[in-house]
């Protein structure tokens, strides 16, 4: 069992963060925001795969007016990514964002970042704000000599601090960096520092092969010690792939059980049909599956059912044939062909 940190809570359209809210999982588009069309069926797959909240680049103020049609179009709560005009940040508030995703410090004047936090309380909207290993102010990277979780978590903490002086405290905070052990301490660190939920995320994880690894360890290693309230997994593919890593991570951690939890054994001499294709196939059919179910392909029908007992539903492969069981009982005996089809039928009866 995982006790959470307690965090104050916040809302990012209908989806809350922090509190005992459940952890969220956010994705970032690809598209040009202003094309509309497109953004909103990314975002739509995105819906489909288990993505909560959804951010995307604000760069002109066609793309800030592009957010009240995508809106109409899509369920889930948009974030604004602002970077250094404060007219774009209250552009997007007026074309009904979500919550604004941007660092005061880098917008200049007072009078501007008042602006912005007065737009974002007359609208009742949350502002994310943080750094990356890449964007620590040059202050404190002399006064910790480097790139370090002190130079992390004081660099943001600054960015807090400057809102809080605009009397503004619906805010969440990101600390990322690529390294997976500094991304893991500077968390650690602010988490002790303030009770404002944390954006969970290893910065520029590269590409599914290595980042998913790298983001389940830094995410992972936070959640199980109940850091963290909202997540991104950062790859560079396609989001669909964001979506996918963090919700397998969060099933991980039986932090949610949406959609189907696949197991399957690694194969060994014992196994006498082609299993990593099979697994392959179930996968693709089963990821959008809107059921809470846990399904094991197994390769062994003598230990399978043992070995996978916890599962609602699985197969055990045979030579020629194989069983379908639930829970570790015996529900009949398929011939090999007709194993995934009939697998497919009983998970369809499951309600």
């Amino acid at each position: 069992m995982i006790n959470r940190k307690e965090t104050k809570k916040i809302y990012v359209g209908d989806v809350s963060i922090g509190g005992d809210s459940f952890i969220s999982i956010q994705s970032m588009t690809n598209t040009n925001t202003k094309d509309v069309k497109s953004t909103v069926s990314q975002i739509k797959r995105l819906e489909d795969a288990g993505c909560d909240i959804i951010r995307m680049a604000v760069n002109d103020l066609e793309d800030a007016a592009a957010i009240k049609k995508i809106k109409k179009e899509i369920k889930i709560p948009i974030i604004s990514d602002i970077q250094f005009d404060y007219k774009l940040a209250i552009a997007a508030a007026e074309n009904e964002s979500d919550a604004i995703r941007l660092n005061p410090g880098n917008i200049g004047a007072s009078w501007k970042i008042k602006e912005v936090t007065e737009s974002c309380k007359f609208h009742n909207i949350p502002i994310r704000v943080g750094v990356n290993s890449g964007s620590i102010k040059q202050e404190f990277l002399d006064k910790f000599k480097g790139v370090n979780a002190s130079s992390i978590c004081l660099s943001a903490m600054e960015e807090v601090e400057i809102l809080e002086k605009n009397n503004f405290f619906d805010i969440a905070v990101s600390l990322k960096a690529s390294s997976v052990n500094l991304t893991i301490e500077s968390y650690r660190k602010f988490s002790q520092m303030s009770k404002y939920p944390l954006h969970l995320g290893v910065t520029e994880a590269g590409t599914p092969k290595k980042g998913i690894i790298k983001s389940a360890i830094g995410i992972g290693t936070l959640l199980s010690e109940g850091i963290g309230d909202t997540i991104r997994v950062s790859l560079t593919s396609d989001p669909l792939e964001e979506v996918i890593a963090a919700k397998d991570i969060l099933k991980a951690l039986d932090l949610r059980r949406e959609g189907i939890d696949l197991i399957s054994c690694p194969t060994c001499a014992r196994t006498k049909v082609n299993l990593i294709e099979m697994v392959k196939t179930v996968e693709d059919k089963l990821y959008t599956m809107d059921k809470n179910l846990k399904v094991a392909i197994m390769g062994c029908a003598v230990n399978g059912p043992g070995e996978a007992r916890e599962a609602d539903i699985g197969i055990a492969c045979g030579n020629g044939e194989g069983l379908i069981f639930s829970k570790g009982k015996i529900i009949k005996k398929v011939p090999e062909d007709k194993l995934l089809s009939e697998l497919l039928q009983e998970i369809e009866k499951i309600r």
